[in-house]
């Protein structure tokens, strides 16, 4: 008997329309010069998507009372890095995937050189419109930013790739497979929860703190689910190539840990986020249910 699928939330959808369409006014037409440049940035960034990162934004910065209007810059941003991220992750020189959301990885469809001059040209584009952002004030900028460059660095995503690089073909201890990830996708994730937070102009400091426990939980919760859904055969599902990360004996929480135990790991994260989100009552609905379809997703 086939398994019936899980929809996304309602609001995830809208919010996924909503950066979709932000998104693509805010990157460079591909009538522009450089063209090619231009046209592989857009198919790095459009196209399918969970957008779950905009989404935590926009999920975030509306519970504290935010516009929409006021965080799309925070959800775009975001969003492209998390998108250059992935053409740099898919290269030769790292995770060398040809497949990414059901169509080819960026270098396969336009070279390898573009495709690493894409990633850097998308890196630059989301600060830029972080810093030109006219709904914040100064502070809030320069915070913002911060927020997005520690989530990129050494102790964010080039870290996490730096880790994952040196693990592959060795046993990593549970402390060292949650930093790396901690790093690698839970820094941004988390970081996508700050900037919503920052684009609504709260400064009550449990607030954020709270904020930022649910982010961590669900940044490796996030992981562990794409670990299961990988040994599981559902990668193919999304357009990724499945079974790869075992293929490179990369460390991932079924190899370390097991299924079970896994599992019992990813809903122990998923309480911890919903718990985190206490101090916001009856406002925490939505990041409430984002947090249990991180854990229960199918793909």
């Amino acid at each position: 008997m086939s398994r019936k699928r899980l929809e996304p939330p309602a609001a995830l959808i809208a919010w996924s329309e909503r950066a979709d369409a932000a998104l693509a006014r805010v990157l460079p037409p591909e009538t522009r010069e450089p063209a090619p440049l231009h046209c592989a940035m857009r198919y790095a960034v459009l196209g399918s998507g969970k957008r779950l990162r905009p989404a935590l934004v926009y999920a975030t910065g509306s519970t504290l009372g935010a516009p929409l209007e006021a965080l799309d810059a925070g959800a775009c941003a975001v969003e492209i890095i998390h998108a250059y991220s992935l053409v740099h992750d898919d290269l030769p020189a790292m995770d060398d995937d040809e497949l990414r959301r059901g169509r080819p990885t960026c270098h396969v469809a336009f070279g390898e050189a573009m495709a690493i001059l894409a990633g850097d040209a998308l890196q630059a584009l989301a600060f830029e419109i972080l810093s030109a952002d006219a709904a914040q004030p100064a502070g809030t900028h320069v915070e913002m930013l911060r927020t997005l460059a520690a989530a990129c660095g050494s102790h964010g995503m080039a870290g996490g790739q730096a880790l994952d690089l040196a693990a592959v073909g060795k046993t990593l201890t549970p402390d060292a497979l949650d930093r790396m990830h901690e790093y690698k996708t839970g820094a941004l994730i988390r970081a996508s929860v700050r900037l919503g937070a920052l684009a609504a102009g709260s400064t009550d400091a449990a607030l954020q703190a709270a904020l930022d426990a649910y982010g961590h939980a669900i940044g490796l919760a996030f992981q562990i689910r794409d670990d299961i859904l990988d040994v599981e055969g559902e990668s193919s599902i999304i357009g990724k190539t499945a079974g790869k990360d075992a293929a490179q004996a990369k460390p991932t929480y079924p190899a370390i840990l097991g299924m079970d135990a896994s599992r019992a790991r990813l809903a122990q994260l998923t309480h911890a986020a919903t718990a985190a989100l206490a101090p916001l009552g009856e406002r925490a609905k939505q990041l409430t249910e984002l947090a249990r379809y991180v854990a229960e997703r199918e793909s």
